[in-house]
């Protein structure tokens, strides 16, 4: 499994309550497309918002954002970590 970080950007304002909201409908389904959600991170200031996971590929990850109705800006895989 590869591991990816997405960007959603135009978030402005979004709370914890949201974020976690939109992380456990990723996690609803994540495992239709053999895809795990690790964290999200959010900057309601700045309106980013920024997710880990694994998965197969960067189109499998995109398919859960767009499916929970959050698509995602940017995916970059993250092919090693230190």
């Amino acid at each position: 499994m590869a591991t990816f970080m997405d960007v959603h950007r135009g978030m402005t304002g979004i709370t914890a309550d949201q974020l976690t909201a939109a992380h456990q409908a990723d996690l609803a389904i994540e495992k239709e497309e053999n895809v795990h959600f690790k964290q999200a991170w959010a900057d309601p200031d700045s309106g980013t918002v920024y997710c880990l996971s694994e998965g197969p590929s960067m189109e499998a990850v995109q398919r859960v954002h767009e499916r929970a109705g959050h698509l995602a800006d940017e995916i970059h895989p993250v092919p090693f970590t230190v």
